[in-house]
């Protein structure tokens, strides 16, 4: 289903999609190294390097997973670190609004289906039962910096091509990292780091319907603009 080490990098980044379902198999230490490793050649602004990778799985991934549910569950505020902006509105929501539609039309869950709805919900605050999960934070000394939300967004987009040329999915989510203190404690995180994102990893389960969904894309013509050329 994911990508093979011999990709050339067109067919990585065109073949590449966000998987939600997750085989029971473990992912070695080693190749999650490597995939850092390649992460970890991006681009940064001044080579600041801002960001740091909590790679977590076994019983602390379970005890995020547990403490996350939990409180969402009790009605905890949110309480993401890193700044969250406005709800999206025009064509940005209605983005949003596809894919979800997609994702549900491919699940089953029909509209009316309150419970099926929230199960799917609460699969982003379990890491969606990833067997592993990258938490990305940056130094805090940088929080008012813009580069250092770029820069870090550089690096987990390559997080997720690099793991995708060896086999492996990812989702990159915000629901994971919204009951920050779970993260922060569980996860050892210093108190001189902001948590920014979480990346699910692993195994792609083929028989998983999520998995098969492509988002639809943004025409290129729509995007570019170029200015000087006959």
């Amino acid at each position: 289903m994911s990508g093979t080490p011999d990709q050339k990098y067109d067919e990585v980044v065109r073949g590449r999609r966000s998987i939600r379902g997750y085989l029971d198999k473990p992912v070695e230490r080693e190749l999650i190294e490597e995939v850092l490793s390649l992460a970890m050649r991006s681009p940064t602004s001044m080579n600041t390097q801002p960001w740091h990778f909590h790679v977590i799985t076994g019983e602390p991934l379970d005890r995020i997973r547990k403490g996350n549910t939990e409180r969402i569950l009790a009605g905890e505020p949110d309480s993401r670190e890193f700044r969250r902006g406005e709800p999206f509105a025009g064509v940005h929501r209605d983005r949003q609004v596809e894919v979800a539609k997609q994702l549900f039309g491919a699940m089953g869950i029909e509209r009316d289906d309150k419970d099926k709805r929230q199960d799917w919900v609460l699969r982003g605050f379990r890491q969606f039962d990833a067997p592993v999960c990258v938490i990305v934070t940056y130094d805090r000394e940088l929080s008012s910096s813009d580069d250092t939300a770029f820069d870090c967004g550089a690096a987990t987009t390559a997080l997720v091509n690099a793991a995708w040329s060896r086999g492996l999915g990812c989702v990159i989510n915000s629901q994971g990292i919204m009951q920050s203190p779970v993260v922060r404690e569980h996860a050892g995180i210093p108190d001189d780091q902001v948590i920014m994102k979480a990346v699910a990893m692993g195994w792609p389960d083929p028989d998983f319907p999520a998995n098969a969904v492509y988002t639809h894309r943004k025409e290129p013509v729509d995007a570019m603009r170029f200015v000087g050329f006959d």
